[in-house]
């Protein structure tokens, strides 16, 4: 996982993903990230503070797991990651008590275009 040196909210994230798909997370403090963004094909209007890759498919920001476990297993046509644009409370990693969780969008991206995957 590449994330914006010293982000906090993405170690909650890793841990997320450690736990519930068991894999190790390695994190890489990425001063250059927006470079490896763009080399894994991910459309500028959808950052956020950190980029992982699992299986060949690119995860950017707050992807629920279960939304990351429905593309891994789906391995849909023409979807190259899923994203979650900016850091939005209550998405994974972004959870804060007693706060209410903000409504957003997962969005596949790909050769094919963008679409919505999933909304919360």
């Amino acid at each position: 996982m590449h994330r914006d040196p010293g982000c906090g909210c993405c170690e909650k994230w890793a841990a997320q993903v450690k736990r519930a798909l068991g894999r190790e997370v390695r994190v890489i403090d990425d001063r250059n990230r927006s470079s490896f963004q763009r080399a894994s094909g991910l459309p500028a209007n959808l950052g956020s503070c950190h980029t992982a890759v699992i299986d060949g498919i690119v995860f950017e920001g707050h992807v629920p797991i279960a939304d990351m476990q429905r593309v891994l297993k789906m391995r849909p046509a023409g979807v190259r990651g899923l994203a979650v644009a900016g850091m939005p409370l209550g998405s994974a990693g972004m959870d804060v008590p007693g706060v209410p969780a903000q409504h957003y969008n997962v969005i596949a991206f790909g050769p094919s275009g963008s679409r919505v995957f999933a909304r919360h």
